[in-house]
């Protein structure tokens, strides 16, 4: 199993934070261009044993995600775990934390490549894409939730 991390400080109020990421339209605007998000249940409401279904495409190759929220604690804890991926496993923790004037975002993604000892050939590979997307989408988030907090 591999595990990657990223956090970030944000400058916004806690509980918008997390409302924030309960939202599942906010997937794609904190998704990379290169990659188109399609959310199959639109109506999604995010909630322990509730399970959203996405399909992501790209570089031309659609993936269907089904990811079931496994844990949910206001206003500090969301994680969730794919139910079907192109994982062996995947298992995402979204953490936040107050600190100061400033909220700790951290997400951990714990994954394993399929194939066996073959998948874990691609795990730098996955290490990288997975550090694109997160350093992407906490710039987004930043962006986003401080520019509400101007308001």
């Amino acid at each position: 199993m591999q595990i990657y991390e990223k956090t970030s400080l944000i400058r916004c109020d806690l509980e918008a934070l997390f409302d924030f990421h309960l939202q599942s339209k906010n997937i794609k605007l904190i998704t990379p261009s290169d990659t188109k998000v399609i959310l199959e249940n639109e109506n999604f409401q995010a909630k322990e044993g509730e399970v959203l279904k996405i399909t992501s495409i790209k570089y031309f190759i659609p993936t269907k995600w089904e990811v079931k929220i496994a844990k949910l604690e206001r206003p500090n804890l969301l994680v969730d775990v794919a139910l079907k991926s192109p994982f062996a496993l995947w298992e995402h923790t979204h953490s936040f934390k107050q600190v100061g004037d400033f909220c700790e975002l951290t997400d951990i993604v714990k994954f394993k490549m399929p194939f066996g000892f073959f998948g874990t050939l691609l795990n730098s590979f996955m290490m990288r894409e997975l550090k694109t997307m997160f350093e992407y989408r906490h710039i987004k988030t930043r962006e986003i939730l401080e520019t509400k907090e101007k308001r």
